[in-house]
């Protein structure tokens, strides 16, 4: 007996690291779709002649998809499942992903890459939820952090791809290519459970509880994880209605807006998306160069997302989040400073790399994947949908405000004082930090939504007391 209970309790662990490894492919796609601009912009730029604004908005039009994509993602997935909610984001992935490799203007491009934004939308607002509900709370946070490295090494692959393909200039292959793991996305997730948590939501208990038994060590922390759903289940209110009746839910609400507005307006994303160019102003004028400064700035992301996995559970979300934050700050404000002197020399154009690289270390292993975490932790059952379809919604917001804004700014703000911004953005989010975000590490959702509803203060919800 001891060694059958051995060998279920290893095979449901393993089955429970299989699908949340599949669950979040779908940060795959959403890394590859993010990354893959960086590098096709500058020969789109050159086949198609558009100007700076409109390559703002080939750049920002995913976000835009990705806004309409969150809205839309509540809805499904709420009625749909977390399950058939991904399913439809990968086949988007397909269908926006040949029709950009094959768009004849910049109009097409742009529509087709609001596509791909819907796919996104739905990626980033259904895998991390899906996460959250599948994973036991002892490696929830590394598990939603998993979801974030998947993002990285996509951004890696475009990165390697484009670089692959700019000797040639072949932009359509560089978009057109990202089609082959969506339809890898799309065949894995049809073998992927539905969630535990859902399927208490909507009266399926027998099935939630085959669910949970093939994900957990026993059948008894099983049966005491759906007893705690099955509790939080008697709130009647959801979405809209509990928005308007409970001013806690509200804050919960309202806290996960903050926590997408911090994480996209650390800067992040212009390196992400605007990478070649920010080489080019840190002296790098040959195209091979920015391309391989590129990748590298994709492969320190990735390894420094390890850094989150590896603190989230033990460390904490707070104090790696204000780390984070502080990391951010100095390198920005360090290589502004460098642009506003001047970088003349082989030697300052590597010390403007190495502060580059070092704001990427502090975005990947803090606000990169732990913003994902905190707003999938804070939201009460009832509501959750709801609430993360709003900070979801939000982030892709804030994101297409930073796309469309980049070029703008250095052309009006000066390069070294759009990096000052982004420096002092990161300053303000440390004290933001301290005052408002709660520490959930090994806390139970139903612990913190008890917290939050009982009327703690936002940085208390997750205490244990």
């Amino acid at each position: 007996m001891p060694g059958n209970t051995h060998k279920s309790r290893t095979s449901n662990k393993m089955m429970t690291l299989f699908v949340c490894f599949l669950a979040a492919l779908a940060g795959l796609l959403f890394g590859l779709d993010i990354g893959v601009i960086a590098g096709a912009l500058p020969f789109i730029a050159k086949d198609f002649n558009v100007t700076s604004h409109q390559q703002e908005w080939i750049v920002s039009s995913m976000m835009f998809g990705a806004a309409i994509g969150a809205i839309g993602s509540g809805w499904m997935s709420s009625r749909l499942g977390r399950k058939k909610s991904l399913m439809a984001g990968a086949i988007l992935f397909v269908i926006g992903s040949l029709w950009s490799a094959m768009a004849p203007n910049p109009e097409m491009l742009i529509a087709a890459r609001v596509v791909l934004g819907l796919a996104v939308g739905v990626a980033s607002y259904t895998a991390p939820l899906y996460l959250s509900e599948i994973a036991p709370e002892k490696i929830r946070g590394s598990m939603i952090s998993l979801y974030q490295l998947m993002i990285t090494i996509g951004i890696l692959g475009a990165y390697l791809s484009d670089t692959a393909f700019s000797y040639t200039g072949n932009w359509r292959w560089m978009l057109g290519i990202i089609t082959i793991p969506a339809i890898l996305l799309l065949v894995g997730v049809c073998f992927l459970p539905n969630s535990p948590r859902w399927l208490a939501a909507k009266g399926h208990f027998r099935d939630a509880q085959r669910v949970l038994d093939r994900l957990r060590d026993t059948s008894e922390q099983a049966k005491r994880e759906l007893d705690e759903i099955r509790e939080s289940l008697k709130i009647k209110q959801t979405g809209w209605s509990l928005f308007r009746e409970n001013s806690n839910f509200r804050r919960a609400v309202y806290l996960g807006v903050l926590l997408q507005v911090m994480q996209q307006f650390t800067g992040m994303n212009v390196i992400m998306y605007y990478a070649p160019k920010i080489f080019e102003i840190a002296g790098f004028s040959n195209t091979t160069e920015q391309m391989w400064g590129t990748v590298i700035v994709g492969l320190v992301n990735v390894l420094a997302t390890f850094i989150a996995i590896g603190l989230v559970d033990r460390w904490g979300r707070k104090p790696t989040l204000t780390l984070g934050f502080l990391v951010m700050a100095v390198g920005m404000g360090i290589l502004g400073t460098m642009l506003h002197i001047g970088i003349e020399s082989p030697g300052a154009q590597y010390f403007a790399v190495a502060m580059l690289l070092m704001f990427i270390i502090g975005f990947a292993m803090s606000a990169g994947p732990l913003i994902w975490v905190l707003c999938s932790e804070i939201q009460p059952l009832k509501g959750r949908d709801f609430g993360i379809t709003v900070s979801t919604t939000t982030n892709w917001i804030a994101n297409m405000i930073v796309g469309a804004t980049f070029l703008t700014m250095l052309n009006t703000l000066g390069n070294a004082n759009t990096f000052w911004v982004y420096a002092g953005l990161n300053i303000l989010f440390i004290i933001l930090t301290v005052m408002l975000i709660p520490e959930t590490k090994n806390i139970s959702l139903e612990h913190i939504e008890r917290n939050l509803m009982s009327g703690k203060k936002l940085r208390d919800i997750g205490s244990q007391e």
